[in-house]
């Protein structure tokens, strides 16, 4: 499915968070796909299982992924009218500080524009 950097700073359980996200977000693993159980994704990885259960447990809480008992866990459906102000503001942040490392970089601001403007030109291919 994917693998761990053991020399990341990220702890093990933020890497497994980002790294499902990730895959969701790019849509390979789409709404309604079963995902590997938590005893599954353990052997797998070589991580204990409780690391696995609290990172499906705080994607659970993100609304990536919902929980069936007795049949497994599942990528969770895009809310369609939902906004997390709380979130949305934390990605922006994100924005924020990556914007400011680019100019820090040396490059224009121009450059970071045309950057951002082809980013959201990519929008139109993601789905």
């Amino acid at each position: 499915m994917f693998q761990l950097d053991l020399k990341s700073r990220k702890s093990i359980y933020e890497q497994i968070v980002d790294k499902i996200k990730e895959l969701i977000i790019a849509g390979i693993l789409r709404p309604e796909d079963k995902i590997p159980s938590v005893r599954e994704l353990s052997k797998t990885l070589t991580v204990n299982p409780n690391t696995i259960q609290k990172a499906y447990r705080e994607l659970e809480y993100q609304g990536y992924l919902y929980t069936v008992s007795g049949l497994g866990t599942f990528v969770a459906s895009p809310p369609e009218h939902r906004i997390d102000e709380k979130r949305v503001n934390e990605v922006k942040e994100h924005i924020r500080e990556n914007i400011k490392e680019l100019l820090y970089l040396g490059c224009p601001l121009d450059r970071v524009k045309d950057m951002m403007e082809e980013l959201l030109q990519e929008r139109s291919n993601w789905k």
